[in-house]
Parts: structure tokens; sequence; C-alpha cells
């Protein structure tokens, strides 16, 4: 009855973890207006699959990492309780931010579930181990992320620039764009954004989009597939690097194989997203901070690159985006 019990628990955490992660990859697709919310979510879907695949080859020191061995004494690191409760008590938080429509880390939730389960059993907690394995990448890979992305946007725009590819502040009404205004008139643009919501009796917004030609190729849609490309790679990442973690905690039941434990945690992953992913992704999409296709291309290459050398390195890194 415990692993049935334990089985559950994770696959409750796998499916919160697809409700409350698997759009943070495509978010600013979505926010941007490249895709809609079902072509991105599709698109979040499949890549975050993929990477769950590729984690029993890719990532197979998350699987011990996230175990608890090492960070408890053995015994209970090995224990179906232990293991049980640390999957429930990650799952439910979760669930409840997304419920209310709250962005969170898994990679943070099994953190805090890893060690409350094992000061509630009396088990001492090694520091250095809290300290080497947990705390110290959760507190630099976003620090990291920040310094990469304020180096490389500046670069990137110069580089648009010097090609002479231009932009422009299109007014849209859902996905129509019904006027362009010159992207320097800001002011402007936003007083047509209120003369029109008012006229046509529905929110208007503004977009930026990229105007020239690079080579031939028109510019606009060059970007936009490099910014899909590049949500592909977040969202494969983020499965590369979260699905080992959760799949961690059935690595001490009898019954099935590794390889087969993280396939089933990834199936779980991706029904949680396509079920219950629209709340957060209306979070991260339009009420944290609006960005443009080069900002949101650039946030995307960093972040992928950073947990995917993580995951090889097998290091635990709690950043999405």
């Amino acid at each position: 009855m415990i692993f049935v019990i334990l089985t559950i628990s994770v696959l409750l955490l796998a499916f919160a973890n697809g409700t409350n992660d698997n759009f943070k990859g495509v978010a600013t697709l979505y926010g941007s207006g490249t895709l809609g919310f079902g072509r991105a979510l599709g698109w979040a879907t499949a890549t975050t699959f993929a990477g769950s695949l590729c984690a029993v080859m890719l990532a197979a020191h998350l699987l011990k990492a996230f175990s608890g061995k090492g960070l408890v004494s053995e015994t209970l690191a090995g224990s179906s309780d232990y293991a049980a409760a640390v999957g429930l008590g990650a799952a439910t938080t979760v669930l409840l931010a997304t419920r209310i429509g709250m962005p969170i880390s898994t990679t943070h939730s099994l953190f805090g579930a890893l060690i409350g389960a094992g000061i509630a059993s009396g088990s001492l907690v090694n520091l250095h181990q809290l300290g080497m394995a947990f705390v110290l990448p959760l507190l630099v890979s976003p620090l990291l992320a920040m310094t990469i992305s304020a180096v490389i946007y500046p670069m990137l725009r110069a580089i648009r620039v010097r090609l002479g590819v231009t932009t422009e502040t299109c007014i849209c009404m859902g996905s129509e764009i019904v006027e362009i205004v010159p992207a320097s008139q800001s002011v402007l643009a936003m007083q047509r954004v209120a003369d029109l919501g008012f006229i046509w009796g529905n929110s208007a917004t503004c977009r930026n989009r990229y105007q020239g030609r690079v080579l031939g190729i028109d510019a606009a849609t060059t970007l936009d597939w490099l910014h899909i490309g590049s949500a592909g790679i977040v969202s494969f990442a983020r499965g590369l690097n979260d699905t080992p973690k959760i799949a961690a905690l059935l690595l001490i039941t009898p019954f099935i194989s590794d390889s087969l434990t993280v396939a089933v945690t990834g199936l779980f992953i991706a029904a949680g997203g396509i079920v219950y992913g629209r709340r957060v992704a209306h979070t991260m999409s339009q009420r944290i901070t609006t960005m443009n296709h080069g900002q949101g291309l650039t946030a995307n290459l960093v972040t992928g690159m950073i947990v995917l050398l993580a995951s090889l390195m097998g290091v635990n890194t709690g950043q999405k985006t």
C-alpha cells in the first residue's frame, strides 16, 4: 500500500509540475503575440516531453541528488514513507500556487519538502550537502542568467541596428493588426490604444515588430522562427532538468526501471500542462513584464543554455525564464 501511495504522490507531483511549469518556456511567445495559446502550449508540451525522454541518458546525476541521499540519513532516504511525504508536500505546494495563477519553482518545492520531511523524522540534515548541492545553485543561477542577459541583449540590439533592421509599433485587437505607429512615438501609441479600444469596444494592445531584410530574408519572420526555436530550447532543458528530480522519488520502488519511471513522469508532466496550464500562462505572459521579440529571444537562449549545462553537470537549478 505504501508503494501505491508513493507512486500516486510522485505522479501527482509530475502533473502539478506540468500545470505550473510547462508554459514558462513559451511565455514570451504568447506574450509577444508570436504564437497563440494553443500553438504555444503544443510546442511547449512536445519539446518538454522530448527533454523528459532524454533525461535518462543525460541527467542521471539529478536522479541521485533528489532521492535525498547525502542530504538525510541513508536509511531515511531509502524509506518509502519519506519519499511519499516529499512527493505529497511538493505536489500540494505547486498545485496551490497554480490554482491562484502564481508561478513557482518545483525545484524549490522539492528542496523544501526534502528538508521538511527530514526534520519531521528527526534526522540530521547534512548542511554541507544542503549548501553545495541545493542552496548555492539556486542562488547563483538567476544571478548568472541576469548578468549574461544584460551583456548579450545590447550586443544583439547593436547588430540589429547595424544591419538596418528597424522597429515599429503595431496596435492589435487580439491577433489582428489594426494600425501601425512609429516605435519612437510611444505617447501616440498609448493614446491610439485607448481611442481604438473605446471605438471598437474591445481592449487593444501595443506590440513591437521588426522591419527590414537581412540577406534578402524578412527580418520579422526570421526573428519569429528564432524566437520559437529558443523557446523550444528552454522547454527541452526544463524537461531534462525537472523530470529526473521528480522521478528520483520512485527509485526505491522495486517494480519499475529507471527509464520507465522517467518516461511515465514525463507523460504526467505533459498532461498537467495541457489540462491546467492557462492560469500561469496568463501571469507569465502578460502580468509580469512585456517583452519584444529580441528580449524574449535573449532571455530564452540564456535560460536554455544555463539549464542544459546544469542538467549535464548534474546541478540543481530552479531557473526557468
